[in-house]
């Protein structure tokens, strides 16, 4: 296929120079409706490119194909045998992926460290999750994926499973041994699911991790959005192999999908694929040695410990690291990552990614340049000078790995949706969970519905929480009180 085409952009072109009426929504009919003031801020050009995707882009037949075309594009740029546009964002993909794959109070092999997205998808579905721990780096306070060893002794012990889920690479950059894994799963003839969320720019230069439809995986989920050039909500989930039917995938997506797609969050997709496909290994290239020489400056400062490879990569720990994501342990200054964060944004108009309670990120990609590189690094520079007034004395009490792993009580969904009180933190150790409980970023639950809380886990969001630790998915978002199943359902 020609990879120079980019049939939404052109049918979006054709669009406005056919001079189309519409008598459909959206409502502000190309911004003709939209405030002024709306328009100062969004611009004119977002509501006119705005359309629907049916009776607007194309015919009401769909018959020009072109949602379909760019697609296969999609799907040919990255070795993949099919691709589906999402614009729920990989949250409504992996679920799509899941209800694929298994069914109610069927089982779905799972890395326990899952984003909550996946834990949404097992509350929906009613699967049950067979957790596989993650590898515990205790001196760090770190979890990597899950080794392929520990999804084969799960799958030994649930031969019934229907596949597993993977989560690589994590927020902070650590992959799997992906092709170890796919082994496994398909050596018992079950599909890998792989939650590559932060992995979308990873078929477009060797150097960096291998990616899922390369390492042999069924399904793999990628948030464009993330690492590409794509809108926020951009997601694509890309399919291969024959233990998946891609009809299957198409119709769950479109059982949980919107019925109104963004057209904008389409033409971004197809505009990024070819950006990709065109120049991906030069623009990462150049990324690749920004990211070498930011490492280096970056580990000069005092009190500053860049994690590489020696750190995070090795037998117990990952396979493979992506070195776009800059992940620095602060604790040295002893400042939690929370204030490092706020205090960076108010005084340097800067944005980190992943922040917890001894670590900062940068997730760079090839957007970035030399000048981006010299206000982070200006940035960190000044927070180092300034760590004696950030330092709050409140330290945040991480549990062991044993204290961290809860007990799955009661399904998720049956929690979830089950007979529930709230009741204060200090009452609820030993209670089952009937929300999640999830640090964002990076968004891993440290309690999901259906778990059965201990101390060690309230501790530490209670710690967490007063040192600057966000819970938005909690009622309490300060966890004082926890919504817990009642007893007499347990």
């Amino acid at each position: 296929m020609d990879q120079s085409r980019t049939p939404v952009l052109d049918a979006l072109a054709a669009y406005h120079e056919a001079g189309q009426t519409p008598f459909t929504p959206p409502g502000h009919k190309q911004g003709r409706g939209a405030d002024p003031r709306v328009r100062a801020v969004l611009g004119d050009a977002v509501f006119r490119s705005d359309v629907l995707a049916t009776s607007g882009l194309d015919d009401r037949t769909s018959s020009q194909g072109i949602i379909e075309e760019a697609q296969a594009l999609m799907a040919e740029a990255v070795g993949a045998d099919h691709a589906f546009f999402s614009t729920c964002g990989s949250s409504l993909s992996v679920k799509s992926a899941m209800l694929s794959v298994a069914g109610p109070h069927e089982k779905l092999v799972v890395g326990r460290d899952a984003h909550k997205s996946v834990v949404s998808g097992l509350i929906l579905s009613g699967i049950r999750p067979v957790w596989v721990d993650p590898q515990w780096d205790a001196e760090r306070h770190l979890a990597h994926p899950p080794s392929a060893g520990a999804f084969e002794r799960a799958l030994a012990e649930h031969p019934d499973a229907r596949g597993a889920l993977v989560t690589t690479p994590t927020p902070y950059g650590t992959c799997s041994d992906l092709a170890a894994i796919v082994e496994v799963c398909h050596r018992r003839g079950v599909p890998l699911i792989v939650d590559e969320a932060w992995g979308a720019h990873l078929p477009f230069h060797p150097d960096l991790p291998t990616w899922a439809m390369d390492a042999g995986a069924d399904v793999c989920v990628t948030s464009v959005h993330k690492m590409g050039s794509a809108l926020e909500q951009s997601s694509v989930f890309h399919l291969q192999g024959d233990l998946v039917a891609p009809e299957v995938l198409k119709s769950r997506e479109d059982l949980l999908g919107t019925t109104s797609p963004s057209v904008l969050v389409y033409a971004a997709l197809d505009g990024w694929r070819r950006q990709m496909a065109e120049h991906g290994k030069a623009l990462y290239d150049d990324v690749l040695a920004l990211a070498g020489r930011m490492r280096e400056r970056l580990s000069r400062i005092d009190g500053l410990h860049v994690h590489g490879r020696d750190d995070f990569c090795g037998p117990g720990k990952a396979f493979d690291l992506d070195p776009l994501q800059v992940i620095i342990d602060i604790s040295a200054l002893r400042v939690t990552g929370y204030r490092a964060a706020d205090w960076l944004r108010r005084h340097h108009r800067v944005n980190l990614h992943v922040c917890d309670h001894r670590r900062v990120s940068a997730q760079l990609t090839h957007a970035d340049d030399d000048h981006t590189a010299g206000s982070l690094l200006a940035a960190l520079t000044d927070l180092a000078a300034h760590a004696p007034q950030l330092r709050t004395g409140q330290p945040v009490e991480v549990p062991s790995p044993s204290g961290l792993r809860l007990e799955q009580a009661v399904l998720p969904r049956d929690a979830f949706f089950g007979r529930t009180e709230q009741v204060p933190a200090e009452r609820a150790a030993g209670r089952v969970a009937a929300e999640m409980l999830t640090p964002y970023p990076p968004g891993i639950p440290a309690a999901l519905p259906g778990e059965r809380l201990n101390e060690d886990v309230l501790r530490y969001l209670r710690t967490g929480v007063e040192a600057g630790m966000v819970l938005p998915d909690a009622v309490d978002t300060d966890a004082t009180s926890i919504r817990v199943l009642r007893e007499d359902t347990v």
